[in-house]
This record gives C-alpha cells, sequence and structure tokens, in this order.
C-alpha cells in the first residue's frame, strides 16, 4: 500500500465495531418491559458476563472518550452504589440464568467506590447470582487514585486482572491532555497488584494526542514494556468534541495528522512484536501464553464493548447507568442520566433507555464484522451460506470491498477476504463495508487510524 492511499485511508470516519450494529442506531423501541421478557425467558442454563459502570471521577481529563463525569464528594457515590445494588437485586430476581463467568467493572473510576462499597457490591452479586465458575474477573483502575488497601481488597475478593489507564508517559503530553501520572506512580500501582497476586495487568496507551510525537510514543512504549503488562491496547484518540464535549478543551491543532498518526501507530507495534508480544486484532498485543493471545491463534477471540476479549457467555448483562448489554434477542443500554436511571430503579423497572432487536441480517453481517476484526479474515460467502443458504447474500459488498483490494488493503478471493499485512491498521474500512447502516451515521464515527 502506498503512503498516499494511506493518508486518504486514514481520515475516513468509521466505527470502531465493538458491536454490531452499533450503538447509534440503538432506539427506544426496546424498554424495560420488552428487556424484562428477554431476560426472564433467557435460557436457565445461560452463561453470563457482567459488566458494573461507575460513571464517575475525581476530575474530568481532557481526552476522555468514556461515559464519566467529576465529582470531589463521596455522597453522590454513595448514592450510585446504593442503587447499583438495587438494580443487581432486580435484575438477579427475574432471571433464571444465575452461572456467570465473567465480570468487568468500568468507567469512570470503579475503585472511587472504596473497599467498602466494593464489598457491597460484591456481596450482592455473590447473593444474585453464582460466582463460582467466574473465570475472569476484572476492574479498570486509574493509577492516580487506587490504594493498596483497594488493590488487597479486590485481591480478596477473586479480582484477576486489572486494566490500567496509562495512556502517555511523557510528562508535556499529560499536562495537554489534562491527566498527568508519573511512570513512578504507574510503577508503583503494578507493584502493589502484584505484591497481592493480581498478575493479569493491561495496559491501555494513546496515540494521537495532543503535543504527541513519535518520539513521545516511543518512550511512552519503551517505559511501559518496563513493567512487562500481561497485555497492551495502543488506540488512536478519537477527537470528537460533538459528542464529548470537555474535549473542547483540547486544541485541535495540537494533534498530530494523519501521517504521523500512522507513523506513531506503527512505531508503537514495531516496539511491542520486537519485545516479544503477539499482534491481536486492531491496536492490541499481548505475551504469548496471555488467554487472549491464545485465543487469536485458535480463532475463538471475541469482540464486545470491552474490546477483545476471551469471554464466550451466552449474554452480557449490564449494570449501572449508561450500561450495554447484550442478550440473544438484542442490545440493550440504560439511561445515561444518572437521575432517570435511579428514578427506574427505584420505581422497581429495568433502566432501560433504548436498544434494538436482532434481525437475521444483523446476526449475519454482525458475524462476518467480528471475525474480520478479530482474525483479519473471513469467509463471509461460507457466513452467507450458514445463516441464509446461499452464498451471494453479501455481494453487494463486492464493490467496496474490490475498490479497497485495488488500494492494498486486502485480498479477496471469491468470497474470501484476507487483510494485507499494511492494511491491517484499517480493517475497520473492510468492516465498514458489510455495515448496512453506516451510511446513516458516518459523521459520527471517528477516523479510521
Amino acid at each position: 500500500m502506498n503512503r498516499t492511499s494511506a493518508l486518504i485511508l486514514a481520515e475516513r470516519a468509521v466505527p470502531r465495531y465493538t458491536s454490531y450494529p452499533t450503538a447509534p442506531h440503538f432506539a427506544n423501541t426496546v424498554n424495560s418491559e420488552v428487556v424484562r421478557h428477554w431476560m426472564a425467558t433467557l435460557n436457565p442454563d445461560a452463561s453470563l458476563s457482567l459488566y458494573l459502570h461507575i460513571p464517575y471521577c475525581r476530575d474530568m481529563c481532557a481526552y476522555c472518550g468514556c461515559a464519566t463525569k467529576a465529582t470531589k464528594r463521596d455522597e453522590p457515590i454513595e448514592a450510585y452504589v446504593s442503587t447499583l445494588i438495587d438494580e443487581i437485586e432486580q435484575a438477579g430476581a427475574m432471571m433464571l440464568a444465575k452461572s456467570v463467568r465473567a465480570i468487568h467493572w468500568g468507567g469512570g473510576t470503579p475503585s472511587l467506590v472504596g473497599p467498602k462499597r466494593f464489598s457491597r457490591i460484591i456481596a450482592a452479586l455473590t447473593n444474585a447470582f453464582d460466582l463460582s465458575n467466574v473465570v475472569e474477573h476484572a476492574v479498570e483502575l486509574d493509577p492516580r487514585v487506587v490504594t493498596e488497601e483497594f488493590i488487597a481488597m479486590m485481591a480478596r475478593h477473586g479480582v484477576n486482572r486489572a486494566s490500567l489507564g496509562v495512556q502517555d508517559l511523557n510528562a508535556h503530553v499529560q499536562v495537554a491532555m489534562g491527566r498527568v501520572q508519573p511512570f513512578v506512580m504507574v510503577a508503583d500501582c503494578v507493584a502493589h497488584l502484584r505484591a497481592h497476586g493480581i498478575n493479569a495487568i493491561n495496559f491501555d496507551l494513546m496515540y494521537g494526542l495532543p503535543q504527541q510525537s513519535v518520539a513521545d510514543v516511543e518512550k511512552s512504549a519503551r517505559l511501559a514494556l518496563q513493567l512487562k503488562p500481561s497485555r497492551i491496547a495502543s488506540f488512536g484518540y478519537a477527537h470528537v468534541p460533538w459528542m464529548r464535549p470537555h474535549q473542547k478543551m483540547i486544541d485541535a491543532a495540537s494533534l498530530p495528522g494523519a501521517a504521523e498518526r500512522i507513523e506513531q501507530a506503527e512505531m508503537a507495534e514495531q516496539i511491542f512484536v520486537e519485545a516479544g508480544y503477539q499482534a491481536i486484532g486492531l491496536d492490541h498485543f499481548a505475551l504469548p501464553d496471555d488467554p487472549l493471545a491464545i485465543a487469536a491463534r485458535n480463532g475463538t477471540m471475541r469482540r464486545n464493548f470491552q474490546g477483545y476479549v476471551t469471554d464466550d457467555a451466552d449474554a452480557l448483562i449490564g449494570f449501572g447507568a449508561t450500561s450495554i448489554g447484550r442478550l440473544p434477542r438484542g442490545y440493550v443500554q440504560n439511561f445515561p442520566d444518572v437521575g432517570h436511571w435511579r428514578r427506574a430503579v427505584e420505581a422497581g423497572e429495568l433502566p432501560i433507555a433504548r436498544g434494538l432487536v436482532f434481525s437475521a441480517d444483523d446476526h449475519a453481517r454482525g458475524a462476518v464484522i467480528e471475525r474480520l476484526m478479530c482474525d483479519f479474515a473471513v469467509d463471509f460467502g461460507g457466513i452467507a451460506d450458514e445463516y441464509f443458504g446461499h452464498a451471494d447474500y453479501f455481494d453487494d459488498a463486492l464493490a467496496e470491498l474490490d475498490a479497497l483490494a485495488a488500494q492494498g488493503v486486502l485480498m479477496r478471493q471469491d468470497r474470501v477476504v484476507t487483510l494485507s499485512e499494511g492494511g491491517r491498521s484499517f480493517v475497520r474500512l473492510a468492516a465498514a463495508c458489510f455495515d448496512a447502516y453506516l451510511e446513516h451515521n458516518r459523521a459520527r464515527h471517528s477516523v479510521a487510524v
């Protein structure tokens, strides 16, 4: 692929495809009554994955794309936890399926709940569900606001993976992005985690940040490697101030252009691969013995709202404001506004704001997109035949696929697509060829690289 084509493709706006259909296409026709029926009729033998959203931080980072708000007080957090526990109890009471395979805490900053409130939530989960088969219990952590006491408590409750928001380890970039955390702070957090037996550690790093150079990305990557995380996600910063108004604090003129973003991404990948990490999907790396690396090699890796996962649960149940779940019949999302979410729970209702009922077309296209995002290859004719009994169902994508093939992004042999080595960074563009919803909302998504 030549550099000119890469620059043009990098500026195209496409989804990250952590779901299909993507969240902008959810509608309020999926409500509490609909989801209550879906939950109540879920197969009792179905396995569950639980997601708990804590939408609070002490300060708002300028770059943040998460659903969160800043608070200096503990009172809103205390009230939130009480309602979260009520929501957990209500959901557990209406479901016959109880067996949990995975738990993931996101935010925001989950550690702000503190040890006592965290323990209360765990007690509620234990009473409502069966946690005896949990394989992975993961918590997202901000190294600036996590104590050793909190880490020790997590370990006692079976947390076995921690994901640290590192982003960048250069002082001037940290100031520009509104998140100052020196390397020693991250190193201390990692040391405490390992001292308490939490050895599966993920790092989130970012490129494309304000005032960030290729050399800055290289420095951050090499410093991160000194701490030997199990997994590394190296994301491109998504500047979407029309969706996240606080990002207006970042001067768009200080952001790297498309050419430099590509160089930054390539630099990070080169460093991680040379250090022995396995490149996985888009922007992810893992040590070869990590379960995610193993899943990537044997073709069982999945992709959901937490990114690349080994989670094969039948249903994802989301708790907390703005959380998203996935049931066999469709996606569901809670009210994003904490007040609205709380009032629904207090009224004994599921706090569902919107969702999407899967069609056969959604299932099939979702299967194609997930395999592309996970494997960089897909037999879309085979999937079409499996779902519809004829291989040509997705042939409306052929023209766009062939255009990408002409630019060196992929190879197509009949109805099998394989990303080229240089085209893997543009896998979202290949996935978009199968997206039946995209044209309605293209402007709302971030750039491809």
